[in-house]
C-alpha cells in the first residue's frame, strides 16, 4: 500500500540516501542553550512514572537497547528527544516530574511531554492522569519563573529567544479520543474537519502563549499516519495487510492546518521560527520503501500481543522480537529507536519537505 501526503509520493530512494549519509549523532558543541520538550509518549522522558497512569513504560522490555534500564521512554532504547540532543550538543533534558528537577538542572531546558496527553484536556483519560497540553504550559511558566531567579532579565530574554521548543501534539486526541466512540463522543459531535479545526484553534492560542513567555523557536509535528500503527491495523476494520486508510484520510486536515499556521505565525510575529515536522511523510516513505532505511518490518509490533502484535501493547517482561533494528514499530503505538533515528535526521538535516521551512539545524542558526 502505497502512503500518501498532500497528495503527492516522496521520491524515497532520494531521500533516504541523503539521510543515509549523514554524519553518526555525536555530541558536540551546543547548537542551543535549552530545549523545551511539551508532547506525548513520543517525547516523554519519564513524567508519567510519577503520575497515576496506566500509560506508563517503566518496565523491561522497554529500555532493553538503553542498558536494560527501562526509564519510561516509550522505545527500545532513545526516544526522539534523547536523539535529536544528541545532533543539538546538549544533554536530553530531564522530566518536570521528577523532584530533582531542579536548580541547575533545569538550565539546559526541561522535558513535560507526558504519555497519553493530547491538546484537548479529556483526551487520554481513560489512561488517568497525565499532563494535558494545557497543563504542561502552565508547568513551563513554572519552570521559567524559577529561571528568572537565576538569571537577570536580559540574559533571560536572549537564553529563551535561542532556545528551543519541541512540541509532538495530536495523536492521542485521535488514538484516545476521536477514534474510541465508545468512551468519547467528539466523532457523534464533529466531523473530522471539525474536530481538526478543533484541534488547531486550541493549538494556536497556546503556540501564541509561548511567545509570549518569551520563547521563539518552535518545532511542530504534525501526526503520523496512524492508520498504519499496529493499533490500529489490529482492529481488523480494513483489508489485510493494509493501513486502515479511513483512519488516515481523517487526518490530512490537522496536519495541512498545522502547517497553515506556522506559516502564519511565522509572518505575524517578529522574530520568531516556528517549523512544521512533516512527521506523516517521513512515516509514509519508510513504510513505502522500507529497505532504503535498513527496515523489513513495518506491519506488527516487535513487542506486543495478538493480531499484528498490536492488540496489547508490550507488557512487563515479555520477549520482543530479536531483531529490532530492522521494525518500524517498537510497541502497538510508537516506532523504534531505529525508526526514531530515521526521523531526527530528517528534522534536523532534511529538506523543506520534511522540515517546513527550514529544518532544526537551519533553526538554530537563525537568531
Amino acid at each position: 500500500m502505497r502512503i500518501q501526503s498532500g497528495g503527492y509520493a516522496f521520491i524515497v530512494a532520494v531521500v533516504a540516501s541523503v539521510i543515509i549519509q549523514q554524519p553518526e549523532l555525536v555530541t558536540g558543541q551546543a547548537r542551543v542553550p535549552a530545549m523545551f520538550v511539551l508532547g506525548d509518549s513520543l517525547v516523554d522522558v519519564g513524567n508519567n512514572n510519577f503520575l497515576a497512569s496506566i500509560a506508563r513504560a517503566n518496565y523491561l522490555p522497554y529500555g532493553i537497547d538503553l542498558n536494560f534500564r527501562p526509564t519510561g521512554r516509550f522505545s527500545n532504547g532513545m526516544n526522539f528527544i534523547d536523539l535529536l540532543a544528541q545532533l543539538l550538543g546538549i544533554s536530553s533534558p530531564p522530566p518536570f516530574a521528577d523532584p530533582t528537577t531542579l536548580g541547575s538542572r533545569i538550565l539546559g531546558g526541561v522535558n513535560y511531554a507526558s504519555a497519553a496527553a493530547g491538546i484537548l484536556d479529556e483526551s487520554g483519560q481513560n489512561y488517568g492522569d497525565r499532563f494535558s497540553m494545557n497543563r504542561q504550559v502552565v508547568n513551563l511558566g513554572t519552570t521559567l519563573s524559577q529561571l528568572r531567579t537565576m538569571m537577570s532579565p536580559q540574559n533571560l530574554t536572549d537564553y529563551l529567544a535561542r532556545s528551543l521548543v519541541i512540541l509532538v501534539f495530536g495523536s492521542n486526541d485521535y488514538i484516545n479520543n476521536y477514534l474510541m466512540p465508545n468512551l468519547y463522543s467528539s466523532s457523534l459531535r464533529y466531523r473530522p474537519p471539525e474536530f481538526a479545526n478543533l484541534l488547531l484553534s486550541q493549538y494556536g492560542r497556546q503556540l501564541l502563549t509561548l511567545y509570549g513567555l518569551g520563547l521563539r523557536k518552535m518545532y511542530i509535528t504534525g501526526v503520523a499516519p496512524l492508520g498504519c500503527i499496529p493499533n490500529q491495523r489490529a482492529r481488523g476494520v480494513g483489508p489485510p495487510e493494509r493501513c486502515v486508510d479511513t483512519v488516515n484520510q481523517i487526518l490530512g486536515t490537522f496536519n495541512q492546518g498545522i502547517r497553515s499556521i506556522v506559516d502564519q505565525l511565522n509572518q505575524r510575529l517578529p522574530g520568531a521560527i516556528y517549523v512544521y515536522g512533516n512527521t506523516y511523510g517521513a512515516f509514509g516513505d519508510m513504510l513505502n520503501n522500507p529497505a532504503a532505511y535498513g527496515l523489513s518490518v513495518v506491519d506488527r509490533a516487535c513487542c506486543g500481543i495478538g493480531r499484528n502484535q498490536g492488540q496489547i501493547t508490550c507488557l512487563p517482561f515479555q520477549n520482543p522480537c530479536p531483531n529490532r533494528s530492522q521494525y518500524l514499530f517498537w510497541d502497538a503505538f510508537h516506532p523504534t529507536q531505529s525508526a526514531l533515528s530515521v526521523l531526527v535526521r530528517r528534522a534536523f538535516y532534511g529538506p523543506p519537505n520534511d522540515a517546513y521551512p527550514v529544518n532544526i539545524q537551519q533553526m538554530t542558526l537563525l537568531h
